[in-house]
């Protein structure tokens, strides 16, 4: 086996017990020892355990940096593509590099910061936050939330990939279908000033103001004087029984071309 043979065959060995175990967990004995050579080996190639581990988060990153980078290159495509393309970009990283992956996610503290999957996830939510940017302003909605936006994306993406690496009962296409059914119609229905309807401060204080509702005694008198309005032929506003509601309407599903319509 060529020296480089032998580095390969070591990043591979250390790329799996890391993955498995963490990078904690894991000695340079136990590292010699799967790839059937002497400790001194180890060390000769990497120096110990710390540049074995190095190298292998180095390729996962570059290999994940590449595939994101190039599903948001071009900005100028329809927004709901771009989402499409990333999440099965994430997707197919984690289906082709599971165990890197694995490795990324879990962040041991000795990664360095500024090549590690948080710095990762923070460039990407930045590109994501240009293309949100753009967007919003095509649609004339405030540009003030993006940059939470941006983070929820990415969040909600990379989240549901570190649970399918576990759990992959559904295909890489009908997740991304997935992911891309909850952000797109999100997106796509935006409101220009949203708040809470039901909870926070103000609501609570309304539902305090309202006066107490007293219902008037139901005496027996009036429950036998009272007209069952079903059996008179009507309901309660005013249609004749068993007639059609002529208000009801089909329901409609209209795909959105951009963000905040409908």
């Amino acid at each position: 086996m060529t020296s480089f043979q032998r580095r390969e065959q070591l990043i591979e060995v250390g790329r799996s017990l890391f993955a498995t175990k963490g990078f904690e967990a894991v000695s340079v004995e136990e590292i010699a020892s799967s790839a059937k050579v002497s400790k001194p080996i180890v060390y000769e190639h990497f120096g110990g355990k710390e540049g074995l581990y190095a190298v292998v988060v180095d390729r996962a990153m570059q290999s994940l940096t590449v595939a994101l980078n190039a599903s948001l290159e071009e900005s100028s495509d329809h927004p709901r593509r771009i989402v499409e393309r990333t999440a099965l970009a994430l997707l197919t990283f984690i289906e082709e590099h599971t165990e890197g992956f694995q490795i990324l996610v879990r962040d041991s503290p000795s990664t360095d910061p500024s090549s590690s999957f948080s710095s990762l996830l923070g460039d990407v939510s930045l590109k994501v936050e240009e293309i949100l940017d753009e967007s919003f302003k095509r649609q004339k909605l405030s540009t003030r939330a993006v940059p939470y936006y941006a983070q929820m994306l990415v969040g909600l993406t990379v989240f549901t990939g570190q649970y399918w690496a576990d759990r992959r009962k559904a295909s890489k296409e009908q997740l991304a279908a997935y992911i891309v059914n909850l952000a797109w119609n999100g997106l796509s229905r935006l409101e220009s000033k949203p708040v809470l309807r039901f909870e926070g401060k103000r609501n609570k204080a309304k539902e305090q103001r309202k006066p107490e509702h007293r219902a008037a005694p139901d005496t027996d008198a009036q429950r036998s004087d009272a007209v069952d309005p079903v059996e008179d032929g009507h309901i309660e506003d005013g249609t004749t029984a068993g007639t059609d509601d002529k208000a009801a309407s089909a329901e409609h599903s209209t795909e959105k071309d951009g963000i905040g319509e409908g």
